[in-house]
């Protein structure tokens, strides 16, 4: 059963909360602009788990990476994340609820076999995208394993990575 969702305190709140964007943030798009100057394919926004309200950032389907890129603020970064003061009874159990889901998000993507690597807005974008290409290279299937395998290989291999 899914908790009650965290109503904001005024319209006004509720409103500025609606506008934030929920992709293609400045972030995100910073992150994205260093993985396209490496010429690396990716998908964006893909539902992996049951929930198909839960999307990744920015995926990358072969190598089994998912790519989460969070805000300092609405995502509790350690570093930077400073809570209200005003109201903070309420800022507090939001912000919990959002560490909480990003946690269990991540903890369900690796039980399926996916590598998390999150980017915090503060991270410097080439260097997060150096990051990220080397576990992709890493986890990347080999192309001679790949050609060597049968064709019924290779069909449970699609099966286990995609689940058709």
């Amino acid at each position: 059963m899914t908790p009650e969702p965290l109503t904001p305190p005024t319209p006004g709140r509720r409103s500025a909360m609606q506008q934030q964007r929920v992709k293609d943030t400045e972030p995100e798009m910073r992150l994205r602009r260093a993985l396209t100057a490496r010429r690396v394919g990716y998908r964006l926004h893909r539902p992996l788990l049951e929930d198909r309200r839960r999307t990744t950032d920015i995926v990358f389907m072969g190598a089994k990476v998912a790519v989460d890129v969070r805000g300092c603020f609405w995502h509790g970064c350690p570093d930077h994340c400073r809570r209200g003061s005003a109201n903070s009874a309420w800022w507090n159990a939001k912000l919990e609820a959002n560490i909480a889901r990003d946690e269990d998000s991540e903890r369900r993507l690796t039980e399926a076999g996916w590598l998390v690597i999150v980017v915090w807005e503060h991270d410097d974008p080439d260097e997060a995208a150096e990051r990220i290409m080397t576990a992709v290279n890493a986890r990347r299937p080999r192309r001679e394993a790949v050609e060597e395998a049968t064709r019924e290989e290779r069909l449970e291999a699609w099966e286990r990575l995609y689940g058709r």
